[in-house]
């Protein structure tokens, strides 16, 4: 006798979230290239499972960071209403973003790869967290607490660039000059304070 619909369709997302679990830690240990062999073992499952949920490798960066994403993009409101300031936010999230960049090795050069597979991943944090970003943005400039005429898809590049980590640049060399471009962006006569 065959198990009823329901229960098959609960195993099949308890072994697709398990892959995104195992995929999610390899990516972080070994980058975005991470051989499937290797999801595969770390989810406790065959080669085969792992292609038949994500029959691309772009299909599972995807899933992966898809919810990371709109996690760091619905903590800007949050940050909002929570937060002194709005610059306090934008701090806040600028910090939160940072750290999804410095610790998802090889999605920087995943999105740079011209993988036509990735595009989508491109366009689901262009279409996801760059309005997040310009709304603290927006309020920051509104309040007087940065120079005007900065472009949220500008600021988040130019923290993409200075989160690309290697042997002489780590994680800590990049939040501090994460906080040297937010104190640059600051209105108020003590910007250029740059201590971290």
């Amino acid at each position: 006798m065959s198990e009823p619909v329901g229960v098959r369709r609960a195993q099949a997302q308890r072994t697709r979230s398990g892959v995104l679990e195992a995929a999610a830690a390899a990516f972080v240990d070994q980058g975005v290239q991470a051989p499937v062999r290797d999801i595969a073992e770390r989810a406790g499952v065959g080669v085969g499972t792992v292609y038949r949920h994500f029959p691309t490798r772009a299909d599972l960066v995807t899933a992966v960071y898809r919810h990371q994403i709109d996690t760091c993009a619905a903590l800007a409101p949050r940050l909002l209403e929570e937060s002194a300031s709005p610059s306090a936010a934008l701090a806040r999230w600028v910090d939160a973003f940072a750290d999804f960049l410095v610790t998802k090795h090889g999605l920087g050069a995943a999105l740079g790869s011209g993988d036509s597979g990735l595009e989508n991943l491109h366009t689901l944090m262009l279409d996801t967290l760059v309005p997040a970003c310009a709304s603290l943005l927006d309020a920051c400039a509104a309040a007087g607490e940065i120079r005007p005429g900065i472009t949220a898809y500008t600021f988040m590049r130019a923290i993409g660039n200075l989160c690309i980590t290697g042997p002489d640049y780590d994680q800590a060399d990049a939040k501090r000059m994460v906080t040297v471009l937010l104190d640059g962006c600051r209105a108020a006569p003590d910007r250029l304070d740059t201590r971290p």
